[in-house]
């Protein structure tokens, strides 16, 4: 209850006998599913095969329950899904052939809206896909991050932390959407501003299973007397970069390699004793 509240009009509100009567919706109990086209405005990247499964599972054994909510393409006699992608999904996999839907008249910023509300009232969004759509909806919508926030029952602060998670690299985005690093544990690293130390403590951070404010403790270090030795890890270029993050991984220690006038120094970094003593260990 306090979910639907939150969000205003949310799924539930969008079905209502209601708002099916309104003049501007429709509902069809039996829509031809080959009809229905993917919402080009889904902000939802991955879904989970075993979750569709189960679904599909369901769907045979009792049908598609919740109708979606499509809008009609005015090009064609077709349909773009703007709500229930999973069941649709489920249900093509189930082997049906029809599927109850609600015609709703949508722009482009509706259906992506809509498709937002949805998600995030089913908690279905990793961070990144939030910020993805976010940053849609201010960039090519021109909506405010405060009418963003209105709109989909968050604060403007959490609209802002999640398009900043699009700034992390994108190894690290990889571990994000694989759920390896929490959305706490992206926003820590942000604080590290040389992208080859963000790759290797994120690499470190799910290693070591280290908390947000482990995290937070970590970054702390390593952005903790760099002073003047920054300027000199920035003598590199994309071979010397990727040769630091493979090392860091490698031992599961933060390492630049930077590049000199001949040859060049490799610095390995370490917080402990025991730390050392386990870094020698691999490296004798």
């Amino acid at each position: 209850m306090e979910n639907t509240q939150r969000l205003g009009k949310g799924l539930a509100a969008l079905i209502s006998t209601n708002q099916i009567d309104n003049s501007s919706s429709a509902y069809i109990p039996n829509c031809d599913i080959s009809k229905i086209d993917a919402n080009p405005y889904q902000p939802r990247m991955h879904i989970d095969p075993e979750e569709l499964i189960e679904i599909a599972d369901s769907i045979r054994a009792h049908g598609v329950i919740q109708p979606l909510i499509v809008t009609k393409d005015k090009n064609s006699d077709k349909y773009f899904l703007i709500a229930g992608e999973r069941r649709l999904r489920a249900a093509q996999l189930a082997g049906l052939k029809s599927i109850p839907i609600v015609i709703k008249d949508s722009s482009p910023q509706d259906m992506l809206e809509l498709a937002i509300i949805e998600n995030i009232q089913r908690k279905d969004l990793n961070p990144l896909e939030e910020g993805y759509a976010f940053l849609q909806m201010q960039d090519e919508f021109g909506i405010s991050q405060d009418d963003i926030a209105k709109k989909v029952g968050l604060s403007r602060v959490a609209i802002t932390n999640k398009i900043r998670l699009l700034a992390i690299p994108d190894e690290v985005k990889e571990q994000i959407l694989n759920e390896k690093l929490t959305e706490g544990h992206a926003r820590a690293l942000l604080g590290i501003k040389d992208k080859v130390s963000l790759i290797a403590a994120a690499d470190l951070v799910i290693k070591r299973g280290m908390s947000v404010r482990e995290t937070e403790a970590l970054v702390r270090k390593i952005n903790y007397g760099k002073g003047s030795t920054t300027r000199s890890w920035k003598k590199t270029d994309s071979e010397t970069d990727k040769y630091s993050v493979a090392l860091s991984k490698k031992l599961g220690y933060t390492a630049h390699i930077t590049k000199m006038t001949k040859g060049g120094k490799v610095i390995i970094r370490y917080n402990t004793h025991s730390e050392l003593e386990d870094l020698m260990g691999k490296l004798l």
